[in-house]
């Protein structure tokens, strides 16, 4: 049986979240959706806390004025980051980077 795979997207507006989903359910992900930043941070913190520090592998999406963000992020735990605005083919890159797709699904 595949191991399941599940992911959050997060952002403020509902049809950037709506946008960003499709990649990662066309890939056989469950995605949840969030719309505020500071929730996934603390989220993925907890995540840290209890998994450790290689799961669940984290890459957060955000605007090239969010550099700070990026930081952050990266401090709370992500293994990867994609800035904003991003297209399928980037977002496929960055999951396969994170090794969180099969040989057979990487661009």
């Amino acid at each position: 049986m595949p191991e399941s795979r599940s992911c959050s997207v997060v952002d403020d507006s509902r049809a950037p979240r709506a946008a960003a989903r499709r990649t990662p359910e066309g890939s056989g992900f469950a995605v949840r959706e969030a719309g505020h930043g500071a929730e996934a941070l603390e989220t993925c913190r907890a995540a840290r806390a209890e998994s450790g520090p290689d799961r669940p592998l984290v890459v957060p999406r955000t605007t090239g004025a969010g550099l700070e963000r990026v930081v952050e992020a990266l401090r709370a735990g992500a293994q990867e980051y994609v800035m904003k605005p991003c297209d399928e083919a980037i977002l496929r890159g960055k999951l396969a980077q994170a090794g969180l797709l099969p040989p057979d699904e990487r661009p």
